[in-house]
């Protein structure tokens, strides 16, 4: 199998890099953290944290049901629970 690049894969404008640019490249340490975290594609903090991550397991056939509806079958499921409590309280 060869090593070379596949000629449709060959970009003029974006040259595959040399050793040489890899010894020549330059790391950017200088960023502001809230950047560095934003170019590694990570979630800053929420602003007003008003959800708990938690893992919890459901039947089958409850999550088929709340995704048949389509998106948001997570935040179906929340409205649900709530009115569920809400209920309970007035009784």
């Amino acid at each position: 199998m060869s090593k070379l690049p596949r000629p449709e894969l060959v970009d003029d404008e974006n040259p595959e890099w040399t050793e040489a640019d890899f010894k020549s490249a330059v790391r950017i340490d200088g960023l502001p953290a809230s950047l560095q975290k934003k170019l590694r594609g990570q979630r800053g903090p929420q602003k007003a944290p008003v959800k708990v991550q938690t893992a919890i397991r459901y039947d089958a056939d409850i999550i088929e049901a709340f995704k048949a509806g389509g998106p948001g079958w997570q935040t179906r499921i929340n409205n649900a629970l709530r009115e569920w409590l809400h209920g309970r309280a007035k009784a």
